[in-house]
């Protein structure tokens, strides 16, 4: 009885350490901002929804619907590779144990209730899975980012329980997001609903989510048959009667098939010794008692193992954590660029010495001159900063048509700046807007900058928009211009900067035509 107890806790541990690893960066929960370093551009295992305070790299179901979103510029080869790599290793043992979204829904089901068996109906529920995975991860990416050059992730805006938990909630949680809540229409609404819906569901029919809903659990179904990692039947010794399937509270019809997560509970439950979790040649874990059981050398060997393997991987959580919470926020503060904090007259000033033909001439052109630098004077006591009444940092950032923007070189004239990123959905659906305010108002400088979170597909993106007014520049973590602008993780955000460089407006939320010329005519008068 107490192996049968032990297996399921080292099951539920290496659950706790995948959830705790794929969110090491324990220090976005603090300060209400995404991790957006070189490694969110891997994907994960499991499901972990990439807007989580604490993750450290992408979700593979995001990145496929994004990939997916793209594909009229560039073929999801990574993305569906990776999941190709991890199905062929892995298959669903990743569902089983390093997916967190499991955990969850596991502990949920511990709850003391009355439970739903599965049944035949459960088991023709479980191919719903493959209609989310059809329709939300594939058809709606496809069809509005080839169709109308839109990005939408359908399954993460509309259904993703991961996303509203720890993205939307983990996210909003925090005071420095407070101007975030703008974001909270009716999308969020029937989100929060069915997230609701999913965990009642799974306290009372085991991994509901997993078992219904899931299209990455669909898609590493498809690898189970021949995947490296997984339950495996020793058909000398399966009497075929069944015990396994009975016992299992996912709705598989035989061991390893499309449904089975591995979890390795039918190891115990197999009164013949017949199944074993292997990785290839290698028992993770075996029959240890009963009829058929191991050899005690080998059960010796696999323990021992086991205890070198967890050592390794608390190692490289210990690691994970002081990198992604110490190392390299030290490392990015000490290679930050500094802000350019430089005296910026809206006029140039004249040379000392300079005469005009009458004295009546040089007297109105020193008091024209005193005039038109007076708000400039004013401006330059202004402390530095983004909020609505200080002067913006100088900063000077490349474009990509190739030239230069300095910021200090557009006093006089009224400054926007945009940021967005390519996924994006009310970013890409403004920019035509500031397009348009271009055109109108030639005087505007407009630069949108696109967060470093997949800047290098931007340029693709944008080729066939036809914005050719807008200035558009790429940030990185050499840059570092979002830090420096203390723009936020929330998309899209504007600033807009007066002739004399000082702030009249910043918020995150996207704009209609409208309210951006009414800005734009504010700021002007300013």
């Amino acid at each position: 009885m107490d192996k049968k107890i032990t297996r399921p806790r080292t099951r539920r541990l290496v659950q706790l350490y995948a959830a705790l690893l794929y969110n090491a960066n324990l220090k976005g929960f603090i300060d209400g901002h995404i991790y957006s370093g070189d490694l969110k551009a891997v994907c994960v295992p499991g499901f972990n929804c990439y807007s989580c305070p604490g993750a450290i790299a992408s979700c593979p179901l995001g990145s496929l619907q994004n990939a997916l979103n793209a594909a009229g510029h560039t073929a999801p080869w990574y993305v569906m590779g990776i999941l190709a790599l991890f199905g062929v290793i892995l298959g669903r043992t990743v569902c089983g144990w390093i997916c967190p979204l499991g955990l969850i829904q596991e502990l949920l089901h511990r709850i003391p209730t009355r439970k739903i068996r599965k049944s035949h109906i459960t088991r023709k529920l479980s191919y719903l899975k493959y209609v989310f995975l059809a329709v939300f991860v594939i058809a709606i990416p496809l069809i509005w980012g080839i169709g109308k050059g839109i990005i939408l992730p359908g399954f993460c805006k509309y259904i993703c329980p991961a996303g509203t938990f720890e993205g939307a909630v983990g996210l909003l949680q925090n005071p420095v997001n407070a101007t975030s809540f703008y974001q909270l229409g009716a999308v969020f609404t029937n989100k929060w609903v069915i997230m609701i819906v999913i965990g009642l569901a799974c306290i009372f029919c085991y991994r509901s989510f997993c078992r219904f809903i899931c299209p990455l659990g669909a898609i590493y179904g498809f690898f189970n048959r021949f995947a490296l990692t997984g339950v495996k039947v020793n058909p000398d010794r399966c009497n075929s009667c069944g015990l396994c399937v009975m016992k299992c509270e996912m709705d598989v019809k035989h061991v390893g098939d499309h449904e089975c997560i591995s979890c390795g509970r039918c190891v115990s439950t197999c009164a013949q010794g017949a199944i074993s979790l292997k990785c290839g040649k290698i028992t993770l874990l075996g029959p240890e008692t009963g009829k058929n059981a191991d050899p005690e050398p080998e059960i010796r060997k696999r323990k021992k193992a086991g205890r070198v393997a967890w050592g390794i991987a608390i190692a490289v959580l210990v690691f994970a954590v002081a990198w992604f919470n110490f190392i390299e926020p030290a490392i990015d503060r000490s290679n930050a660029p500094a802000a350019a904090v430089t005296e910026q007259p809206a006029q140039p000033e004249t040379p000392a010495g300079t005469e005009t033909e009458t004295g009546a001439g040089t007297q109105e052109a020193v008091s024209g001159s005193a005039e038109k630098n007076e708000p400039a004077a004013a401006a330059a006591d202004l402390p530095v900063g983004t909020e609505i009444g200080n002067r913006l940092p100088d900063f000077t950032t490349d474009l990509l048509s190739g030239e230069t923007f300095r910021l200090s070189d557009c006093l006089g004239r009224v400054v926007i700046i945009n940021f967005w990123g390519t996924t994006c959905a009310p970013c890409v659906a403004e920019l035509p807007y500031y397009e348009q305010l271009k055109v109108n108002y030639p005087d505007v400088e407009i630069l949108a900058i696109h967060n470093r979170a997949g800047a290098k597909k931007a340029k693709a993106f944008l080729e066939d928009k036809g914005w050719d007014h807008l200035d558009f520049a790429l940030d990185s973590k050499e840059k570092g211009l979002l830090p420096l602008l203390n723009a936020a993780d929330a998309m899209p955000q504007t600033i807009i900067l007066d002739r004399q460089g000082v702030v009249t407006y910043n918020a995150q939320a996207p704009l209609t035509y409208e309210k951006l010329e009414a800005l734009y005519k504010q700021a002007l008068e300013h």
